[in-house]
């Protein structure tokens, strides 16, 4: 019975590979090779981690990752269906902008951005990958600015007005 119970609980997660890497490790007996993935989950409603897995094996490294990206959840605040307002996510030399778009318009964003988006519920959404194409790097840009974009609870709420009284 346990058990699936928890198999429910991770049915609810959306999962996506974003890059899978073959690294060599150069030793006496010739080259050992190992896997690394680096994985997006999230519950299509607001909530996103991500996850780096490294093992002997594609399949479980992917699962660390998976395991990493559910213990580090972080809320994307919305505005419908899209981000309350533009910021500029930095992280090393990777930049990525975010920029709320209008109803219908859609996810534009390429490759990590768009699996990030996908699986947080975000369904309008305009952005921007510069600087470094490094994937890793990428994704933790993107981290940076949804860690950094203001709530509109809490900024109403500091403020001394309503929720409607700031979106209208």
């Amino acid at each position: 019975m346990v058990q699936y119970e928890r198999a429910e609980k991770s049915k609810e997660f959306a999962e996506k590979l974003i890059s899978l890497n073959r690294v060599a490790k150069v030793v006496k007996g010739g080259r050992r090779f190992s896997f690394s993935a680096l994985v997006v989950v999230g519950d299509r409603n607001g909530k996103v981690g991500y996850g780096f897995g490294k093992a002997n094996d594609v399949s479980e490294a992917i699962r660390k990752g998976v395991d990493k990206a559910k213990r580090n959840f972080v809320t994307i605040p919305r505005k419908k269906e899209t981000l309350p307002h533009q910021y500029i996510g930095r992280f090393k030399s990777a930049k990525v902008i975010l920029k709320p778009a209008a109803p219908g318009t859609g996810v534009i964003a390429g490759g990590a951005v768009r699996a990030i988006m996908e699986v947080g519920g975000i369904s309008d959404i305009l952005a921007k990958s510069m600087g470094s194409r490094n994937p890793i790097n990428t994704v933790k840009a993107v981290f940076d600015g949804i860690k950094h974009m203001l709530d509109a609870k809490a900024t109403a709420k500091n403020r001394g007005k309503s929720l409607v009284d700031l979106w209208g």
